[in-house]
């Protein structure tokens, strides 16, 4: 029964020719701790006698099972009961959350010992009822280590750090528990100092005490003082050296990190790759690099890291030639190496590679994986390719929310308003919970399609039916679906209002209002948008474009003058245009203005005939 072999034990158990209750109570005992509640029930009601043992073993499984009202009925059934059956009630009725079940019992107790009084105590201290639990101690008649210690936890839990300290020197035994306790208590409210002093009179510490103390330490910036105490731990632990290093990295000190892991021989791949993500966060792509090619051992996950960096970092194509490396020479990819190339290849500007990573995923049962699937279902959808799109959301086995607002999404940004608006009533129908990001997708659908009602009821559950915080993504939905069909005025009224619950409104929802006053040719809103803009993002040059034209539709030369003149006076340069096309197997990529391409000339004089050819047409045209 202890190594979960119940056929053999059940076996044996059917072969003896004598069993007395001790046997009984084995298997009952074993199947509950192996889950099988019916079977232990079974033998239970079949065994010609029982002990005390017999029912406290039956009363702890049934509670343990959440089967509470099945324990009671036992328990009542009972004509003679022990402390330990009472105990196991209370302890039964804690676990399972019913507090004042559990009290009930405690005070319809013949004969309580200090079990009784721990568990009521640790259980009001759990559920947050410290001044109960403080009447409760102080009733107490004897009192044992875990009394004092229930006490002190529940003190330091609620930031009660003297009273805690007080109660901790009152104890006349203390375990290392106590002591990890108080450290802990005094780590968490900043008290270092007095918690390393605390850990200097510890007679016995566990690795708990060290490590806490080693954490808390590094989170204070005493990192000489961490790695002090780590080189005197009785058994250096790869764990916590790592966890030293971590901390460091959350603290924004990855170079420090570095130079630790170079001075010191404990480091491992996990620590190596933990300081690549700190340099991948601190845009040092260069260093990540570096790092990575002095590894001499080398993990999926350390890959993955690398390939998942480049990308969140604008370099995919440098991630996509670490994937080729990596089958190359590394380990297997997994999931997580091609949700990540998946996810680089939906910013690129074709879909062939895309779809040969799709293939080799498939070639190895990747694909049915909801993670990969769901990288595939943006690729596609963020490519244009919707039908792939569609195709791969129905062949998932398992959708999850990321499923449903990647087609969602993908749909309403590529035109599919009313697909996508099906999809996501097929959505609500399921126990998913549509979150931010498919309201994004859903307001998104309304304002290409146009559908004004459809938007404003969206918005409104969005906010009283989900209860979801609006974010600068939905309201830039709304003030754009408004704003197309000039319902300028109700735009800024939405504005005005979450400007009045001190929301600040950001640029692109200004943007947003500026882009439908141009087409409405509503100067006077477009010029207030304009103006936030600017404030904002001084350094957007389409807003200076924007307004620069309103005001020139308008006769307003000088206004238009001025804000060029803003504009040039600020170094703001318009970005410039840049297309891309696909040929065999190469890109080639053209800026505006840019001449630095091979065959740039060859490509002009191209144009130009081909320019000349459709001026000759218009005027063939226009003569006959």
């Amino acid at each position: 029964m202890r190594n979960a072999r119940i056929q053999e034990a059940q076996n044996l158990f059917d072969k003896m020719p004598q069993r007395d209750t001790v046997t009984w109570n084995v298997m009952i005992r074993g199947y509950f701790k192996n889950g099988f509640l019916d079977n232990a029930m079974c033998l239970f009601n079949q065994m010609p006698e029982r002990d005390m043992f017999t029912y406290n073993t039956v009363i702890a499984g049934l509670m343990q099972s959440d089967n509470v009202q099945g324990a009671k009925e036992v328990f009542d059934g009972m004509e003679v009961r022990d402390v330990v059956t009472w105990n196991s009630m209370i302890s039964g009725y804690v676990c399972n959350g019913l507090i004042d079940e559990a009290l009930r019992v405690f005070h319809g107790m013949p004969l309580k010992d200090v079990v009784s009084w721990n568990l009521v105590i640790g259980a009001l201290v759990n559920c947050q009822r410290m001044d109960l639990a403080e009447s409760y101690f102080k009733e107490m008649g004897a009192r044992d280590v875990a009394s004092w210690t229930i006490m002190v936890n529940g003190l330091v839990r609620e930031g009660r750090i003297v009273e805690a300290r007080k109660l901790f020197d009152k104890m006349p035994a203390k375990d290392v528990q106590a002591w990890n306790l108080m450290i802990a208590g005094y780590l968490d409210n900043g008290c270092v100092g007095v918690a390393e002093d605390l850990f200097q009179k510890m007679h016995d510490r566990d690795l708990t005490s060290w490590k806490q103390l080693i954490n808390g330490l590094v989170n204070s910036r005493r990192i000489d003082a961490a790695i002090s105490y780590f080189k005197q731990m009785p058994e250096t632990c790869e764990k916590t050296w790592n966890s030293i290093i971590s901390v460091l990295i959350r603290n924004g000190l990855v170079k420090e990190a570095h130079s630790y892991l170079e001075k010191y021989p404990y480091s491992n791949i996990a620590s190596w790759t933990n300081v690549i993500v700190g340099y991948f966060e601190m845009g040092e792509v260069g260093s990540a690099i570096k790092v990575f090619e002095l590894m001499t051992t080398r993990d999926v996950t350390v890959w993955n890291v690398m390939i998942f960096g480049l990308g969140e970092n604008d370099l995919g194509e440098e991630g996509l030639k670490f994937f080729v490396q990596m089958k190359e020479s590394g380990p297997s990819p997994d999931n997580a190496t091609f949700t990540s190339v998946l996810t680089i290849c939906s910013d690129l500007p074709t879909l062939d590679l895309g779809r040969q990573i799709h293939a080799q995923a498939i070639k190895i049962a990747r694909n049915q994986f909801t993670t990969v699937s769901n990288a595939m279902i943006t690729m596609y959808a963020r490519c244009g390719n919707i039908q792939s799109a569609l195709l791969e959301f129905s062949s998932v086995p398992i959708h999850d929310i990321i499923s449903w607002n990647s087609i969602i999404c993908g749909l309403a940004y590529h035109g599919y308003a009313e697909k996508a608006l099906e999809l996501f009533e097929r959505m609500r129908l399921t126990d998913f919970k549509p979150d931010d990001i498919t309201f994004v997708g859903v307001l998104s659908a309304c304002s290409y399609a146009g559908l004004v009602d459809q938007g404003r009821y969206y918005f409104d559950c969005m906010k009283n039916k989900y209860f979801l915080q609006p974010r600068s993504a939905h309201y830039t939905c709304v003030v754009d679906l408004l704003g197309r069909f000039g319902l300028i005025d109700e735009a800024m009224n939405l504005l005005n209002e979450i400007r009045a619950d001190g929301i600040e409104v950001s640029p692109t929802v200004w943007g947003a209002l500026l882009g439908a006053c141009r087409i409405h040719n509503n100067i006077k809103v477009g010029e207030i948008a304009g103006e936030r803009v600017m404030e904002l993002e001084p350094n957007n040059s389409g807003v200076y474009l924007i307004l620069t034209e309103m005001y020139l539709s308008c006769g307003r030369r000088e206004d238009a003058k001025r804000i060029f003149a803003q504009m040039k006076e600020n170094g703001v340069k318009k970005e410039p245009g840049c297309s891309w096309i696909q040929i065999n197997d190469g890109g080639h990529v053209f800026l505006s203005g840019d001449s630095s391409h091979p065959k740039f000339h060859r490509l002009r004089y191209l144009l130009n005939l081909l320019h000349t050819e459709i001026e000759r047409e218009i005027l063939f045209d226009a003569y006959y």
